[in-house]
């Protein structure tokens, strides 16, 4: 057969590549020089690095040749302790990457529409375009926070089937306001919470326990930020109860590898919680006061 490229899917043959960002020992091999001279800072990683307990966890990995739980239980069981929140609502993934595209499959056919807030985190347009969807763009104001009549408008236009809303959002940092984010669940639509930098942020900005009371809200968390995990790829989130029998239908049945899910890692992973996010109150104030200051140029 001559054009086997002519047989892949059109949508995918045409969208754009997600523009990922590289390791040390990339970076370090590309400049020539050695890894402990760079300071990366291109993809929010936690500069503290993993917690010694964690590296020592995995130094003692039980069981690496036996296929993991696929449901993962002992790591839900650590987060619904540690969250207070029912096991049965909480679903891991292989980082909140997997859980977003698990989203889209359960809910988006070729076509549907989907919402999307930018600037924001480039994985929402990259995953819709993956699963075929119309993505809908509803810009952020000057202030990087959401044109709510702009979404209204939108979903009375296009009748979408989900939105994706960071809280804080990337690139600015801002949280969702309560008021903002109650409105939005009145609309006829699925509304995806992505909280990847929530632990950073003011105490009680967190919504994981909404979704346990509105039938269109998921909240997704991860452990790539406050525990310094990224290269783990562990995320999780919390599900109304009546999508749980279909996310179970169509997740891998072995996504969280047994480095991630394994006992040990997860009760030191709890223990480091509140420790990593002590060092959160001075860099996000320094932040804060930069994005602030890029915010007045923008509106000058």
């Amino acid at each position: 057969m001559s054009d086997v490229a002519g047989l892949i899917r059109a949508h995918i043959r045409d969208m754009s590549a997600y523009q990922p960002v590289y390791p040390f020992e990339i970076v370090a091999r590309q400049l020539g020089r050695d890894p402990q001279e760079i300071v990366k800072l291109n993809a929010n990683e936690n500069p503290y690095g993993s917690h010694p307990a964690v590296l020592e966890a995995l130094r003692n990995l039980e069981y690496a040749h036996i296929y993991p739980d696929p449901e993962c239980r002992l790591l839900r069981e650590a987060l619904a302790d540690r969250l207070d929140l029912p096991l049965d609502n909480l679903l891991v993934g292989a980082g909140a990457d997997e859980l977003i595209d698990l989203i889209m499959r359960l809910f988006l056919d070729p076509g549907d529409v989907m919402l999307n807030c930018p600037p924001t985190f480039g994985m929402y347009a990259f995953d819709a375009g993956v699963n075929d969807a119309h993505l809908v763009e509803v810009p952020r104001k000057a202030d990087f926070s959401l044109d709510q009549p702009g979404i209204e408008r939108a979903v009375a236009k296009y009748e979408p089937k989900l939105i994706f809303l960071a809280s804080p959002n990337n690139p600015d940092g801002g949280v969702l306001p309560g008021d903002v984010l109650n409105s939005i669940l009145e609309l006829p639509l699925v509304v995806v919470v992505d909280e990847a930098y929530v632990q950073f942020a003011d105490p009680g900005s967190s919504r994981l326990r909404d979704a346990l009371d509105h039938q269109n809200l998921i909240v997704l968390q991860t452990f790539s930020k406050w525990a310094g995990l990224a290269g783990m790829r562990v995320g999780y989130g919390v599900f109304p109860q009546e999508l749980m029998p279909c996310l179970w239908k169509i997740k891998q049945p072995y996504n969280v590898s047994v480095l991630r899910r394994s006992s040990p890692c997860a009760g030191a992973c709890m223990r480091f919680w509140k420790k990593s996010l002590s060092c959160g109150p001075i860099p996000r104030r320094r932040i804060s006061f930069y994005v602030e200051s890029l915010a007045a140029r923008r509106r000058n």
